[in-house]
């Protein structure tokens, strides 16, 4: 290498923290601006919208939200309600779900709980996943709530979806790992894997989208999933 070609290779080199930083930054702002744009630009024109389902928001993880029990589905058939938490006496008409990295969820139950290692392997590393089930007698009001209508169809179709994200055992049968981080909630084994490219708002989103309900084009923030949540069909 002579002296011309390595002055040149050092000058690069020294600026190769500028050319990162402002890939990240571009990357940072082009993936907040994809959580204020919607997936889709029209309606759907559907009439039979009689099914409410809601979506919470805490802050970190979006979760679905659907009762127990409707003249579409009953949950009864899926699991034991009785044995979601650690009470057994509680009676549930409704049941969040919410899917994420294994290790993340069971021990973070709070932002102060915050581990960096698991954290920082959660995003980077593909990881098991857990479902996160928790009964409700009603709608909770400590947590940011979005509700919402949808048709029969588009209901039963994020039923599946919901349940196709647990797994089951030689009997067909759920697995539950452990209590919740409350008395009324317990994690499930789940399928996937999860990573920054699917994590647990990409899930919740990806259920939406089944039941044809306007996502955003990036959802990886629980946030910008609840500033989406719209009717996607018109009310009767």
């Amino acid at each position: 290498m002579n002296y011309t070609n390595y002055s040149v290779f050092i000058r690069l080199l020294y600026r190769l923290p500028c050319y990162i930083l402002g890939l990240v930054l571009f990357s940072l702002i082009l993936l907040a601006i994809s959580a204020f744009v919607p997936r889709k630009w029209h309606s759907y024109s559907q009439t039979n919208c009689d099914i409410q389902i809601c979506v919470s928001n805490t802050g970190i993880h979006s979760n679905i939200i659907v009762p127990t029990k409707n003249n579409i589905y009953d949950w009864h058939k899926f699991f034991s309600l009785s044995k979601i938490g650690v009470d057994t006496a509680l009676n549930y008409n409704y049941l969040s779900f919410g899917w994420g990295d294994k290790d993340f969820y069971m021990l973070t139950p709070s932002l102060s709980d915050l581990n960096f290692s698991t954290t920082l392997k959660a995003l980077f590393i593909p990881t098991p996943s857990v479902m996160y089930v928790k009964g409700y007698q009603v709608i909770p009001t400590d947590l940011e709530v979005k509700c919402i209508r949808v048709s029969k169809n588009d209901y039963s179709r994020l039923i599946e979806y919901v349940q196709g994200s647990f797994q089951l055992d030689t009997k067909k049968k759920t697995v539950r790992l452990g209590n919740g981080h409350t008395v009324n909630a317990g994690f499930y084994a789940a399928v996937d894997s999860y990573s920054i490219l699917r994590n647990c708002n990409s899930w919740t989103a990806s259920g939406l989208r089944r039941a044809n309900i306007n996502t955003p084009l990036w959802d990886g923030l629980s946030a910008a999933i609840i500033f989406h949540l719209k009717n996607s069909c018109k009310v009767k």
